[in-house]
Order: C-alpha cells, then structure tokens, then sequence
C-alpha cells in the first residue's frame, strides 16, 4: 500500500488523522512540516519510536525538485518539481530591488485556458493539483531561496478551476502553528472565472485579487482569451464589482502587452472605461516572447517602449493608478507565460 503524504492536511485535520496521538504531538508533527523537513527522522523533539512508527504509515512530502535553474541578471530561481505520478510542473522565485522575494505557485498541471500568448497554455491540461503537491511548493522554494515574503498564485494553471485544494494550502501555510503567512501577503491571479470570482467572495479566504484583463475589447479578448465566451466581460465586471462590496479589497487588472496587438489608444480607453466603477490598479505587463506564438497566422512580437509609455500616459490621464512590470526571469523562461519550458515537464 502506498504511504499517505500529509503535508496537504490543515492542523485541524492532521490533529483528526493522527490520533489516538494527542493534539500536541500533532501541532509538532505540523510545526516541522511547515519548516519544509522531509523525513520524520527530522522532527529532533518527537521519540525514535514515533518517529519511525509515522514513517512506515506517512509520507511527509510526496514532490521533489528534479531541476533549478537561475537567471544570474536579476535573481530569478525557476524550480521543477515531480510528481509522484511523473507529471512536472514549475514554481518561480522573485526577487525584487530590496531583496524580497516572491513565489509564484501553480496550481494545475498544464492549464486548459489556452490563451494565445501563454505558453502553459498551448501545452494543454492533464489534471489539478491536490493540496499536498500546491503546499510543498512553497517549502520548496523557502528551501532554495530562504525566506518568503509573498505568494502570488499565477504559476502554472486557472487557480479558480482548483478552488478547494488552493483554499486548503492557504489554509496551512497561514496558519500560526506554522508558517503563519499573512493572507495580505497572498495574491490570486485568474483569467476571469466568474463562478471562482464569486465563490471566493463569499467563502474567502480574504486574499489579494489579480485579473488578467489584457484587453477590454470583447471580440478581441475572446480570440486572445477563450475564457471570455463563458465568462464575458459584463458579466465579468460585475462579478468584481460583487468580490469589492463582500471583501472591500483593491483589485489588480493585468494587461499582457502585444506589440501592435492591444497598445492602440483605444485599447487604453476600453481598458478604462471597464475600470470605471472599480477600486482598481492597472499592472502593464510587456509580452514575454515565446516562439511560435501568436493570432491570424502572425507571430506576437514586445511592444516598444514608445508603446508601453503611450497606455501608461493615457490610463492615467483617465486618473488610473498603473504599474508597469518589468521583465524578470526571461533569461530562465521564468517570466509571465513563459512556464512549462524546461525539457520533460509533460507527461505522454
């Protein structure tokens, strides 16, 4: 019988899991997990016979990390990590200009969004991630690169198609028996789940909400986001309208910028009207190049900084807050749309 990991399971479940243990040895057992040990044999204040007795029935984490990669220009740490059923994917650390760092988490393998820009997205979806495998990617990365100062979950996949294991990893790494991570400090990004949008509203947990928007152009957006035909863009805003009057949070609308694609004037203007009515900032963020890639039998191309400084200029002439990402990471395809590059990272 194969052993079972438990480091998917939240205090109050592994307290459940463990007994007849008392609730104090399960508190250690969590404790040690959230320090990303993986081995019973390192968790020094429980006995050599528990210890080994939870080794023969538990796995204490069930993924491993089979590459690193860095980019020496800007920090960047791009991490693949297997899974037990031989599936990969990719988490990514970031480091900012005062050396906080940031890890982006993936929550699906592939992702069955299929925006034309990203490259997880032409590589199709096998299946979501349970808990367990969402959860040891961030004691992955606290392993690599020691402290973490925010989670943002725009990895690999649609965070709101996994909704319930998300909530349970945000769950765990929350919690003060462990890591204790402020939720102010965790950021969902979504292409625009309505339902997921909805949900979040009203069962939380109350975290930080990213949309990519990348354009406000409905005919548009749905050739560039398939998402947009389930999920229009009416029906889209007042889903965000909704999660402000339940969660009273600022929101982020993302723009992926295609050179020649979405960085005409009204593009900008469409982008602010949609604003309009929302506590919002505007993150610009210039296309990631990724061969092969693009609409109508013509490849993307980055837009030019005269571009990029021409929708910065008019958003906030319109009095919008707009922030603009610059490039990190591109050097180990560990920049926005850019995950699902590193050799065997699909399985057959």
């Amino acid at each position: 019988m194969d052993k079972q990991s438990i480091s998917g399971y939240t205090l109050p479940e592994l307290t459940e899991l463990l007994k007849p243990l008392p609730a104090f040895r399960a508190k250690q057992v969590f404790k040690w997990i959230s320090r990303g040990v993986t081995t019973f044999n390192a968790m020094t204040d429980l006995s050599q016979e528990l210890r080994q007795d939870l080794g023969e029935r538990f796995l204490v984490q069930e993924t491993a990390i089979s590459e690193t990669v860095t980019d020496e220009s800007d920090g960047t740490v791009k991490l693949q990590i297997s899974l037990q059923d031989g599936a990969k994917i990719e988490a990514v650390i970031l480091v900012d200009g005062e050396g906080r760092k940031t890890a982006c988490i993936s929550t699906q393998v592939g992702c069955p969004m299929a925006c034309a820009f990203c490259k997880t997205g032409s590589l199709g979806f096998l299946r979501n991630l349970t808990s367990a495998e969402i959860t040891e990617q961030l004691y992955h990365c606290r392993t690599v690169s020691g402290e973490i100062a925010n989670i943002v979950i725009m990895g690999m996949g649609e965070p709101l198609l996994n909704l319930d294991n998300l909530r349970r990893a945000m769950s765990i790494w929350s919690d003060p028996a462990g890591l204790g991570m402020s939720r102010r400090r965790i950021t969902i990004s979504t292409s625009g789940i309505i339902a997921g949008i909805r949900d979040l509203a009203d069962q939380g947990p109350e975290v930080r909400l990213a949309v990519s928007l990348t354009t406000a152009d409905p005919a548009l957006r749905e050739l560039l986001m398939p998402v947009t035909r389930a999920n229009p863009l009416p029906e889209l805003k007042e889903a965000l309208r909704y999660f402000q009057s339940k969660q009273n949070k600022r929101i982020t609308l993302e723009a992926v910028l295609l050179g020649g694609v979405n960085t005409r004037k009204e593009d900008a203007l469409a982008i602010a009207g949609f604003a309009k009515g929302l506590d919002v900032i505007i993150n610009l963020i210039p296309w990631n190049p990724v061969a092969g890639m693009g609409i109508m039998g013509k490849d993307f191309i980055e837009p030019t900084d005269k571009e990029i400084d021409r929708m910065v200029s008019l958003l906030e002439d319109r009095g919008l807050t707009v922030t603009r990402r610059y490039r990190k990471g591109r050097g180990v395809s560990g920049a926005c749309g850019q995950l699902g590059s590193l050799e065997g990272f699909k399985v057959d």
